[in-house]
This record gives structure tokens, sequence and C-alpha cells, in this order.
């Protein structure tokens, strides 16, 4: 017989193993165990039903009452491609969208403390850069920098500038 096809060795006993199987060519190929369309559209409707409870209780709350018999994983499964899964409607976020940046001057100012090593003595920069046009408003060096030392230095450049609080906002960095 292997003579006739004229196939090799290997070949031919591959197709003698898979005799009388269904042909499986990189498709999907229904399984016994898959969920049939009417069981997906049982597990949707009871869930429209009962929408506070969650796809583990309507789970065995279907099996109690001879829906459908499936794992709370192909109850998770369907209601998550029909769209009905949702941890809760919260608000968009907005990661990724870019800094909003400020349309004048004196709207937003970058506050920023550095740690800076001259002849191996240790200074902090304090700098003040306004957000607009990104201008070293005001800098300060010193040996020591407490959140005492720079508040005051800010509330001296605020008042330089005739700006109120309400209006503009500092950015620390």
């Amino acid at each position: 017989m292997r003579a006739m096809v004229s196939a090799g060795s290997v070949k031919f006993y591959d197709w003698r193993q898979r005799y009388g199987r269904a042909n499986e060519h990189n498709g999907w190929v229904p399984r016994d165990f898959w969920l049939e369309p009417w069981e997906k559209e049982a597990i949707v409707s009871f869930h429209l039903k009962n929408p506070l409870e969650g796809y583990r209780r309507l789970t065995f709350m279907m099996l109690d009452r001879d829906i459908v018999a499936v794992s709370p994983a192909s109850v998770w499964r369907v209601l998550k491609q029909a769209g009905l899964l949702s941890r809760w409607k919260a608000k968009p976020s907005r990661k990724g969208t870019g800094f909003e940046q400020p349309l004048g001057p004196h709207q937003h100012w970058h506050v920023d403390v550095s740690y800076i090593n001259l002849s191996g003595t240790f200074y902090y920069l304090c700098s003040v850069l306004d957000g607009c046009s990104r201008f070293l408003v005001h800098w300060d060096l010193r040996e020591s920098m407490k959140e005492a030392d720079i508040e005051p230095k800010y509330r001296l450049w605020l008042g330089r500038t005739g700006t109120h609080r309400e209006e503009s906002y500092a950015i620390s960095q």
C-alpha cells in the first residue's frame, strides 16, 4: 500500500495513526466540553436578571436552579466577552495625556531642591522656575535646607510677583 501512494515511511505511519479522526488543520475544531450558544445566552440573561450578584454566586445560583452547569471561570469568560463585567465606574485615567502647560506667566511655579557637591562641601540649591516661560525666577544656595528655610523664601518671592495663591499654584519636584 505504501508503495502505491509513494509517500515516505514517516508520513505513511502518521496517516495511519490519524486514520478515522477529524482533520484538524490549524482551525478550531468544536470540542465536547465547549459551551453551546444556548448556554452562553442563558448565562447572559441570568446575569441581566440578577445584576448585583458576582459571577461566582451566579454560577451556583444557576446550578441550583438547573439553568446551566458550568464552572465559575466559564461564567466569568462569557460575561467578560459580553462586556458585562466591570469592576466599578471609575473615571478614565489621565495617564499619558501629558502635562497641561500654563498659558501665561505666574500661573505655575516649579520649586526644586537639589543636592550639590562643591569642592567636597554639600549645598542645597533651591530654585523656582516659571511654568510658562521656564524662566529661573529665584534661586538660593544653602548649607542646610529644611521646610522652614524654603517656606519664607517662597512667600517672599510670591509677594514680589504680586500674584495671589488662589490664581496660581506651585509644583514641587
